[in-house]
């Protein structure tokens, strides 16, 4: 029976990706799962190295490849990502596995199956080296996030940022809008997602927004200096652009 970390900062993916792993085998042994980078170092400090983990590229506190930094890994990797090719091409030249969210059954079926094969050549795992780590950091900060993954009641739904108008926080929680005017529950903050996606299509306007160059229907100069927006969404109402925002804001409109 096999025992399996999960390293991921994204409920719903985290939980779907349990489910998968359980539905290839009930009797695998999902040991934790752990949401930082910090909580993964302090969990193989420890305790003994599990059989496999899956390992998301980017974590609630950093890059996962920090874990490799400040602890030994003793142990096979899949990496989880919602990067496009660009970052996991490096991962397949090194004999490295990866799953791109949203995990799809079959590709974890193929994964166990490689792992599996590994095991039974007494193989050792994939050498993670400094220089491919070095080199795939360096893929992913130079890219922005190109998909949300959200969970849809039992299901799990990708969508791509071009289609997203905005973000918002509503009572300690935060959503995002797409084009069609729906809305999703996200698992991240509005400050993770100012990291996350690209600032020449979207600008945090104040503490509860952030809007996609596509998502303005009017903008009304407001009282001391500040704008109000009209957002294309039906019936939403107008938001101010805070005060200390209106300068970049303006400069953003004109990239």
């Amino acid at each position: 029976m096999y025992k399996v970390l999960i390293i991921e900062d994204e409920k719903p993916a985290a939980e779907w990706l349990r489910q998968l792993i359980l539905k290839f085998d009930s009797q695998i042994s999902i040991l934790s799962v752990i949401d930082s980078v910090s909580g993964a170092v302090e969990w193989f400090q420890q305790n003994a190295a599990p059989d496999l983990v899956f390992m998301d590229i980017q974590l609630a506190d950093g890059l996962s490849f920090e874990i490799f930094d400040r602890v030994k890994v003793p142990c096979p990797v899949i990496f989880t990502t919602a990067y496009e090719e660009y970052a996991i091409k490096a991962f397949k030249v090194n004999s490295v596995d990866y799953l791109l969210k949203p995990i799809a059954y079959n590709e974890l079926e193929a994964a166990f199956q490689k792992f599996s094969n590994q095991n039974s050549n007494i193989q050792e795992a994939p050498t993670i080296t400094i220089e491919l780590l070095n080199k795939v950091k360096e893929m992913i900060r130079k890219q922005y996030k190109t998909r949300f993954v959200i969970k849809v009641g039992e299901h799990l739904k990708s969508i791509p940022v071009e289609d997203i108008l905005f973000f918002y926080s509503l009572e300690k929680a935060t959503y995002l809008c797409t084009a069609d005017f729906r809305t999703y529950l996200v698992d991240y903050s509005l400050d993770r997602i100012s990291e996350m996606v690209d600032e020449r299509k979207f600008f945090r306007i104040n503490r509860k927004y952030i809007l996609s160059n596509q998502s303005i229907a009017d903008i009304v100069v407001y009282s001391n200096s500040r704008l109000k927006i009209k957002l294309k969404k039906p019936n939403e109402e107008s938001i101010i652009v805070s005060r200390d925002k209106v300068a970049g804001f303006k400069e953003w409109l004109d990239l």
